[in-house]
C-alpha cells in the first residue's frame, strides 16, 4: 500500500447503515478535514441513554492533522454530537449563518461558546486547509442554508453533497446550484459522497409548495384550536403554518424548548417572518376563542417528553386538546419511530380530535427533504464520478443507490458501499478499501460521556426485565459464622406479600451455602459472594423461570 504521505483517505465515522449520528473524514497527507458532528436518540433498548454520539478515537489519536469541522447544515443527526466533540477536540467549526445560530445554542447549553472558534461560511467561500482547498455549492433541504462540499486535493476532487433534493420551486427561494454542480461536474469527480435516505422511492421529490396548499385547506376546514407538529428546524414549515394563520385570523403559540429556540433564531437571523403580535406566550392560550389559535409544538417523532405526547395524555400545563380541535402531523414518522407516533395519534383520538396523519403523500402536510431517485440520479449526472461512496442510509438504501449509480454509468466496481470504520484510500487516481479504523457508538447518559457501555447496559436491561434480589448477610470475621440474616429484599421481582415462602427458601440456601463454605474453609468475600449468586440464581431459575439481579451484600464483624 502507498505511504500515507501521498494518500487521500475517505473515512466514516457514522451515517453508514444507519439514520443519524453522520461524520466523515477526508484527510491527505497531514491534513484532516471534519465533515460534520451528529447524534441519534436511542432506541428503547438503550435503557437510560440520552443520546448517541460518533466514537472519535481515531481523531483524537490524530488531533495535532485536525485542521477543521466543517456542517453541511443545522439537523440534529449533524450537529447533535458538536458539544461533546468539542469538550475533547476543541477544533474549528465553519458552517453557514442559520446553522451557526443553532450551534450557538447547544454551545451555550454546555458554556462552550467563549472557547470556541465559529467561523461563517457561504457558498460562495473558499477554505484552505494544508493541501486540501475547500469550496462549496447550495442545496436544497428542509433547513435553510445547507450546503455542498468541494474537496480538491493533489489526488483529485471529493464531493460530499451533504442532504439534498431537487426543489424547483422552493418556500425560502434557496435554489439548488446546478450550473455549480454541472461546472464541478465538467471539471472532474474522482470520488462523489452522497446521501442514499430515499433511495428506494422513485420518482422526484415532491415541491414544498405542495405542503402549503394543504395547510391552508385544513386550517379553513378546522373549527376548534389547531395543533400542528413538525420537526423545530423545518424551518420552512413553520412559515407555512404562519402563513395559513395570517389567512385564517389565528395567533400562534408555540410549545417545546427546541420550538422555541430555533424558532428565535429564526426570527432574529431573517428566516422567519411573524408579523408583530401575532406570536403569544403559552399561558394565553385559553385566554383565547379556541378558533383563534395554533399551537405549533414539538413531538411529532413521538418523543415521549416532548410537548405533543403530554398533551395527548392531558400533561401539558398550559395547553389542553379538547373534541373538536385539529392536530395535524406536518412530518413523517422516521423509520423505527411508527409505534411511537401511532401510540400519540391513539390517545389523540381518545380525546376526540380530529387527527391528520399518516404519510407525505397521503396528507399533504408533509415531503421530504431528501431526494427520491430521480433526484440522486441527477446529481450523479451532474457530478459524473469516477468513485462512488452512498452514504447517510441503512444498507438496502445504500444498495439502492449502487444500482442507481450503475445506471447513469458509475461501474460497479467503483462504488464502496462501506461500513462505519471502513477507510477508502486513493493513490494515484486507484481507490481501494482495505482497511478500518475504530468507529462505533459513544453513549450519553446525563453529563456522562462514554461510561455506559454494553455492561452496564446489560445490568440495565436485566433489571427492567426480571427485577433485582438483594441479600444481606452479616459473618463473623474470625469463623465466618452468621451472626445476623440473612434478609432478602426483592424489586421488580415478586411481590413479597405474596412470596414469603420462596423468599424463606432463599435465606435456607443462603445459610446453607455458607456452612458448606465453612466446611471447606473458604474465607475469600468474593468468592462466597460468587458461591451465594450462583446457588441462588440456580435456584430461582428453576421455580420461577427468570433471572434476576442478585446482589449479595456481606457485612463482617
Amino acid at each position: 500500500m502507498a505511504t500515507q504521505e501521498n494518500t487521500l483517505s475517505i473515512m466514516a465515522l457514522g451515517g453508514i447503515n444507519e439514520i443519524g449520528k453522520n461524520m466523515y473524514v477526508v484527510q491527505y497527507s497531514n491534513d484532516i478535514v471534519i465533515i460534520d458532528c451528529g447524534g441519534k436518540f436511542p432506541d428503547e433498548s438503550l435503557l437510560g441513554v440520552d443520546l448517541i454520539i460518533p466514537d472519535i478515537t481515531y481523531l483524537e489519536e490524530n488531533k495535532e492533522k485536525i485542521r477543521a469541522l466543517i456542517v453541511t447544515h443545522g439537523h440534529e443527526d449533524h450537529i447533535g454530537g458538536i458539544p461533546f466533540f468539542l469538550k475533547k477536540l476543541n477544533v474549528p467549526i465553519y458552517a453557514t449563518r442559520f446553522t451557526l445560530g443553532l450551534i450557538e445554542l447547544k454551545l451555550d447549553e454546555h458554556r462552550l461558546t467563549r472557547d470556541t472558534k465559529l467561523v461563517q461560511i457561504d457558498s460562495n467561500s473558499l477554505l484552505n486547509f494544508g493541501e486540501i482547498d475547500v469550496s462549496f455549492f447550495r442545496v436544497s433541504h428542509s433547513i435553510p442554508d445547507c450546503l455542498g462540499i468541494v474537496f480538491h486535493t493533489p489526488e483529485g476532487n471529493v464531493v460530499h453533497t451533504g442532504d439534498f433534493k431537487f426543489d424547483f420551486t422552493p418556500e425560502n427561494n434557496q435554489y439548488s446550484d446546478i450550473h455549480k454542480m454541472a461546472k464541478i461536474g465538467d471539471e472532474g469527480v474522482l470520488v462523489l459522497i452522497s446521501e442514499s435516505t430515499n433511495a428506494e422511492r422513485t420518482g422526484l421529490t415532491p415541491s414544498e409548495q405542495m405542503v402549503a396548499k394543504h395547510m391552508d385547506t385544513a386550517f379553513m376546514n378546522a373549527q376548534g384550536k389547531i395543533f400542528i407538529s413538525t420537526f423545530a428546524s423545518n424551518i420552512n414549515r413553520v412559515q407555512q403554518v404562519v402563513e395559513a394563520a395570517i389567512k385564517t385570523n389565528r395567533k400562534i403559540a408555540l410549545l417545546g424548548r427546541s420550538m422555541v429556540n430555533v424558532v428565535s433564531v429564526a426570527i432574529e437571523r431573517g428566516y422567519i417572518t411573524i408579523p408583530e403580535g401575532m406570536l403569544i406566550d403559552a399561558n394565553e392560550i385559553d385566554k383565547l376563542a379556541p378558533e383563534k389559535v395554533v399551537i405549533l409544538c414539538t413531538g411529532s417523532q413521538g418523543e415521549p417528553n416532548a410537548a405533543l405526547a403530554r398533551l395527548a395524555t392531558g400533561n401539558y400545563r398550559d395547553a389542553s386538546v379538547y373534541p373538536g380541535d385539529t392536530v395535524i402531523f406536518a412530518a413523517s414518522p422516521i423509520p423505527g419511530n411508527e409505534k411511537d407516533v401511532s401510540r400519540i395519534i391513539n390517545n389523540l383520538f381518545e380525546l376526540g380530535a380530529k387527527v391528520i396523519y399518516g404519510s407525505g403523500s397521503s396528507t399533504g402536510m408533509h415531503v421530504s427533504g431528501h431526494g427520491y431517485q430521480e433526484d440522486l440520479k441527477l446529481m450523479l449526472t451532474l457530478m459524473k464520478p469516477t468513485y462512488f461512496i452512498p452514504i447517510h442510509g441503512e444498507y438496502r438504501m445504500l444498495h439502492h443507490h449502487m444500482l442507481l449509480a450503475e445506471s447513469v454509468g458509475v461501474e460497479r466496481e467503483n462504488t464502496f458501499i462501506i461500513k462505519n470504520g471502513d477507510v477508502v484510500d486513493v493513490n494515484n487516481s486507484v481507490a481501494r478499501q482495505t482497511r478500518s479504523i475504530p468507529a462505533g457508538d459513544t453513549y450519553v447518559d446525563g453529563v456522562s460521556v462514554g461510561d455506559v457501555g454494553e455492561v452496564v447496559l446489560r445490568d440495565r436491561r436485566q433489571l427492567s426485565e426480571d427485577g433485582m434480589v438483594v441479600i444481606v448477610l452479616t459473618l463473623s470475621k474470625r469463623d465466618l459464622k452468621i451472626i445476623q440474616g440473612p434478609d432478602t429484599i426483592t424489586r421488580g421481582f415478586v411481590y413479597v406479600k405474596e412470596s414469603e415462602d420462596l423468599l424463606k427458601e432463599i435465606n435456607d440456601l443462603v445459610k446453607r451455602t455458607v456452612k458448606e463454605l465453612q466446611g471447606d474453609n473458604v474465607r475469600q468475600w468474593n468468592v462466597i459472594k460468587q458461591s451465594i449468586r450462583k446457588s441462588v440464581g440456580q435456584y430461582l431459575f428453576k421455580h420461577t423461570k427468570r433471572k434476576p439481579m442478585i446482589l449479595p451484600i456481606i457485612i463482617e464483624i
